[in-house]
Parts: C-alpha cells; structure tokens; sequence
C-alpha cells in the first residue's frame, strides 16, 4: 500500500520481533529502562537493542544511526496501534495464526528442529507462538489501520496528466517488457496400478500409527512429500477452512480424536492422510503425509505427441488456439478465458518475463507474436507435471510509460503518491495531538517527523 521506505520503517520493530527475540535473552544482564513514551505505552532499551540485532544479524543498513531511527518508528507504530484501539480495528485470528506458522517452520528449517529454536530461544514452543502472534496481531492491525485511511483516494485523469506534465524524460517509470500469453496443458493418465500402490504404502503408515510402532511425525518426516512441512512431522500449524482444498478440509475439519488417523484422501497435490493435533474455534491445527503417484516417461511422451498433434491441426487452420483450450485443456485456471495466463486477484494478463513460471518464459523468450511453443514439461501449481504449449498473444516492449498506452501503471504511481502523503501527514497531526515524552539522553537525534520532543 506504501512504498517499500515507509513500510520498512513502520514495521521495524514488528521484523525485529520475528527473530524471536532471543537477543532479549543475551541481553538478561543489561539494565532495562523506558526511553519513550507514547500515549501510555512505554518504549524500553531492549526494544530498540533487539531491533538494531536483527537488522545486524540480517547484513542490513540503517538509513541513519538506529538509536534514532528504530525508537521513532516504534514510536511511529504505537501511533498506529492507539488508532486501532479507537476505531476497534479487528483482525481474523486465522489469518494472524497462519501467517505465525509459516514465519515459525521458516525459523524452524534455519535452526534445524524445533529444539534447537527452542535451546536458542530460551522459550517453549507455545510461548514463542504467542509471541509471534502479537507481533504479527499488530502487524495486520497497523496494516488494516493504514488501509482504512487511505481506501477512499481516488485518482483522476486529469491529476495524472498534471503529474507527469512537466517531469524530465529520465524521471518518467521504465515499463519493462511484458508479454500475454495462452496456455493449453496435458495431465499424464496415471495407470490404476499406480494409484493403488501409493494408496497401499499410505495403508501401510496408517497401520503402523495404530498398532504404536510409528509416530505419524516421524513418517511424515521420513516419506512425505510436501517437503516444508515434512520438516515439522507434517504440521501444517493453525489454519481456517478456506487455506485447505475443499477435500482436504472436509476431512481434517471431521477429525476429534488426535490418535486417529484419517481415511486417504485424494486432491489435486496428490493423497493424504491426516492426523488431528489441536482445535481451536474456527481454527484447526493437523499434519498430513502427502505421497504422489509417479508419472512414467511414456505417459509424458504421450502427451508430447498429443499436443504435438493438436498443435499441427491449428497450424492447418482446422481449429483455432482458443477452440483448443475449451476442447483439450487440463488447466482449470484458464480453460475458461481461452487459456490467457492472469492474476486472479488482480485480473492482469500482462506479465513481465521474470513473472512468468520459469518454463513459460523459457518457451516464449525467442517467439513471434501468434507462434505456438513446441510441447514442454512443467510443474503445475499443485506440483503436478504436465505437458504444455503456450502462445504469444502480445508483447508489449520496454518503454517509457507514456499516457496513452500506460495509463493504468502512471495513475498507480499517482495514487501512491497520494496514499503515501496522506499517511505522513495523518502521522505527523496524530504525533501532534498524542503524548510523547522522550528521555534526555535519547532527544538528540533528526527525526523523519519532526515534533516528537515538545
């Protein structure tokens, strides 16, 4: 919503509490004090010494000396957060959780195992959790702050035109070359011996559950091939119904007894089974095993020749590209738009190269506008291989943004621009009208936004 500057300075403290704050415990010996306040929620020493070591730890900058920089925009954060607590600012508990899960397995893999994160930390698990969910509790709530200030500017043609009117050419934005293109994609018939004999080793973990001479997470670890959580004995950490496949989440969202292990079942990743941990309201917490049917080299090879086939008939005009994708396109996404890979958040179409999945843009790199790529292998969403062929529909070459071709990209520069300088001066009339009280020995510093010491 703002630019990468603002965003990064607001959220200092937050980034730095995601490190667990286990610099806190090297510091046990250090004397802590209050060196700010904001309306009636101090800012301590330590705060600004764990933030300062995890920007150090990360090789990162300061844009100025941090003992001014980090307390301000703490500062800056708790104005934000008293806001909030005005306007009864709420944030779903599912979302905060999930994101706390996938910062905790990252934190996890880095140290190796969740003991050794614990060992480091000093803490237990469920005590860095709940400190990870405040931290990014706040996080969500300084950002629904923000959006709420901003989600009515609107931006007219006219104050675009008035914008980049008089800008120097050098200071006019870049628009990298990007391309649409249309997809038609081939999923290998995989042979019901196949999917028996990965059913049966799933049987088979299963057995071995019930009869206690295996613990779910140590399969998991072992055979699983949703390789992130794996790691964690295939905990997927607290989430909500609408982040799980309908398939799955009918089944884990059925499951209460936690030494039960569910039925297989089968999405589009591939087949699972399930074993409840922990509910929590409308939240569950659970691990799976996810195993994969193995595609053979002949059932690829069959869909080359298939989309090799399909390809010539529209090179001899028997069918169009776009007639093709409803008839034999496997790919859920775009066989309904005539194969055009977009955005579905945004509705985009346009993408730069570097955005593309790495094999469509290999493919497309040296066509023409209107060729068909010859078949290739690529790993699909769900982590399937599949055999495709793409075509260019457009390419849109590097230039400067100009009003009649890129209007949607200049009225996006304008409107951040807009949203950026209504967020700096709701900050500095908040700071204006909220009590601040600096320690004397933390005033000598020039501040982003002046006013703090009064």
């Amino acid at each position: 919503m703002l630019n990468n500057r603002i965003v990064r300075n607001i959220f200092i403290g937050l980034f730095a509490a995601c490190s667990l704050l286990a610099s806190a415990q090297k510091q046990k010996n250090v004397i802590d004090e209050v060196i700010w306040v904001v309306g009636d929620e101090p800012i301590l020493r330590s705060d600004v010494e764990n933030a300062r070591m995890e920007f150090l730890q990360q090789g990162q900058r300061f844009e100025g000396d941090p003992y001014c920089v980090i307390p301000e925009q703490l500062a800056v954060q708790k104005l934000f957060l008293h806001q909030a607590a005005i306007d009864s600012v709420e944030v779903s508990d599912a979302d905060v959780f999930q994101e706390v899960d996938m910062r905790l397995n990252e934190a996890i893999l880095n140290y190796g195992s969740r003991e050794k994160l614990e060992e480091y930390v000093g803490k237990g698990m469920s005590q860095i959790r709940e400190q990870m969910y405040n931290v990014y509790r706040d996080k969500k709530v300084v950002t629904e702050v923000q959006r709420n200030l901003v989600k009515n500017i609107k931006v007219t043609p006219a104050q675009v035109r008035r914008y980049f009117k008089d800008l120097p050419e050098d200071s006019i934005p870049f628009i990298p070359t990007k391309v649409e293109c249309q997809i038609i994609t081939r999923e290998p018939v995989i042979p019901m011996e196949e999917i028996e004999r990965v059913k049966e080793e799933l049987r088979s973990y299963t057995e071995r559950v019930n009869n206690g001479s295996a613990q779910f997470s140590t399969l998991a670890l072992l055979y699983s091939e949703d390789k992130l959580s794996a790691q964690q004995g295939g905990e997927l950490g607290f989430a909500g119904r609408g982040s799980f496949v309908p398939e799955f989440a009918n089944v884990a969202f059925n499951l209460t007894d936690p030494k039960a292990v569910s039925k297989i079942v089968e999405t589009e990743f591939g087949f699972h089974i399930i074993q409840l941990i922990e509910k929590r309201g409308d939240m569950i917490n659970c691990r799976h095993i996810l195993r994969k049917p193995r595609v053979s080299m002949e059932a690829l090879q069959q869909c080359v020749n298939d989309l090799d086939s399909i390809s010539a008939e529209i090179g001899k005009g028997l069918y169009t590209f776009d007639e093709c994708v409803g008839l034999v396109s496997y790919d859920k996404d775009t066989r309904n738009n005539y194969g055009l890979l977009f955005d579905k958040e945004t509705g985009v179409s346009k993408y730069e190269m570097k955005d593309l999945p790495t094999e469509v843009a290999r493919a497309v790199a040296g066509m023409k506008v209107g060729e068909i790529s010859k078949p290739f292998v690529m790993v699909n969403k769900s982590g399937k291989e599949v055999v495709a062929i793409v075509k260019l529909k457009n390419r849109i070459n590097g230039h400067r943004a100009t009003m009649a071709e890129d209007y949607q990209e200049l009225q996006n520069v304008v409107l951040e621009k807009l949203r950026e300088e209504k967020i700096e001066n709701w900050i500095r009339e908040k700071q204006r009208t909220t009590y601040v009280h600096v320690n004397d020995d933390w005033q000598n510093c020039e501040f982003q936004y002046p006013g703090w010491v009064k």
